[in-house]
């Protein structure tokens, strides 16, 4: 069977219905709970590697320590071509690593279930391809991807945030969207400027159109590892 390295960096940000999808193709997970202490390994030994969300940016090593030693195990990812996907924080460290930019209260924030739309550069990719042109996806951030890594392949944006999903090489993938999240998680998240039982509701009304998406993109992924 085949190991996922997940990397979790806030208590309510586990891997959610992604690690079910996951574990439905097959594959293993291995969850450091980095939040809460647990060492994350020197070396990448797993088949691959999952980076989550927090209310982190990818350099903010004074706040949360474990992230060096993630950027590093993401780098032998890269450089090894493990496949590997970031999720919203874990997103925008692969765009760092692999020589883009993150900008902290960038733009306008994001909060909810929200149009995502897919780009013509997504017809080749292995995870993206033939995609519906709209997907409803969860976002909830305010920091921001503002520079594709070099060769970067742009593959999705929405109007506030441009960078909602990219491929870095032919195996790693990030996004600023939450893949993982169900509704109900969003009543546990406050924004200024939204209205909760709206932003809700409108996750609710989305989620039978995007789970296949998702949960079809995740499959995709799991096949690659």
């Amino acid at each position: 069977m085949r190991d996922v390295l997940v990397i979790q960096n806030s208590r309510s940000g586990g891997p959610g219905r992604l690690g079910d999808w996951l574990e439905e193709a097959g594959l293993r997970l291995d969850v450091v709970h980095a939040y809460a202490g647990d060492p994350v390994p020197h070396r990448l030994t797993h088949d691959a590697m999952v980076m989550l969300g927090g209310g982190y940016l990818p350099g903010d090593d004074h706040r949360a320590p474990w992230l060096a030693p993630a950027r590093k195990l993401m780098a032998d990812a890269l450089s090894r071509e493990v496949p590997l996907f970031g999720v919203c924080l874990g997103g925008q460290m692969l765009a760092e690593v692999a020589g883009g930019e993150v900008t902290a209260d960038t733009g306008a924030p994001e909060n909810g279930s929200l149009p995502v739309t897919i780009r013509p550069e997504a017809a080749g990719d292995p995870l993206f391809h033939g995609l519906p042109p709209v997907v409803p996806a969860v976002e909830h951030h305010v920091d921001a991807v503002t520079a594709l890594p070099p060769g970067a392949v742009w593959l999705a944006q929405t109007e506030r945030c441009p960078y909602q999903a990219f491929r870095v090489g032919g195996r790693a993938w990030g996004v600023q969207f939450h893949p993982e999240v169900l509704p109900d998680r969003i009543r546990e998240w406050r924004a200024d400027g939204f209205d909760p039982d709206e932003v809700y509701a409108r996750a609710v009304a989305d989620e039978p159109v995007s789970t296949p998406v998702w949960r079809q993109v995740t499959l995709r992924f799991a096949a690659l590892v």
